[in-house]
């Protein structure tokens, strides 16, 4: 499979990308679709090899805020962690654009583990990644004004898509943000007012 021979890690392992793809199922989702929820058991990894995914947290007061991104050729560090102590999740993951998604099941993580040291570095290299994402969310919630985070998040979202034109809701984004909508569409006028960006109906185009 094209987009696993394409994962650093996996380059010089083709007995282990034949395993990933025996013992895996693939399924295709369309955008908006979730497919991990929050307390659900954890029975299979996901590993994304088209489109992108978007994993969500939800506090205890009902608001929710954006983590990271899953690109084609990662998986979820939160689904491993989880799957690998038997924990139910604690985040949920959407379809951020239509997805081809590769589920491994869990009891094959761990035999992978011990089989194949390239898995192991991938599930590192995972790790590391997003724990650098967490720490600028965390930064980025202590430090930076809600305008500023806005910017941020409209900005990977085009890194995402590839697109300067992103077809994204008012809601959507203070979802994200963890913030109301109310002051993200105030925050979105000013920013247009300034030419950072131009509003259409659920799209918004970075100029």
């Amino acid at each position: 499979m094209q987009s696993l021979e394409q994962i650093i890690e996996l380059k010089n392992a083709p007995e282990l990308i034949s395993k990933l793809t025996q013992f895996s199922t693939v399924r295709n989702y369309k955008a908006g679709e979730m497919i991990l929820d929050e307390n659900s058991l954890i029975r299979a990894i996901p590993i994304v090899t088209r489109g992108t995914l978007k994993v969500m947290r939800t506090e205890e007061d009902g608001r929710e805020i954006l983590l990271y991104y899953i690109k084609p050729g990662e998986s979820c560090i939160m689904s491993f962690l989880g799957g690998l102590h038997d924990e139910r999740s604690k985040v949920r993951a959407e379809v951020e654009e239509d997805a081809e998604i590769l589920f491994l099941p869990v009891e094959k993580v761990s035999l992978f583990i011990r089989e194949y040291p390239e898995w192991l570095d991938y599930i590192f290299r995972l790790y590391h990644k997003r724990f650098e994402e967490l720490l600028e969310i965390v930064n980025a919630i202590a430090f930076k004004k809600v305008d500023e985070r806005l910017l941020d998040l409209l900005q990977k979202k085009k890194q995402v898509t590839g697109s300067n034109t992103l077809q994204v809701t008012h809601e959507q984004l203070a979802k994200e943000l963890g913030t109301a909508r109310v002051v993200v569409s105030r925050l979105l006028k000013q920013l247009e007012e300034h030419g950072h960006l131009q509003l259409g109906r659920n799209k918004i185009t970075l100029m």
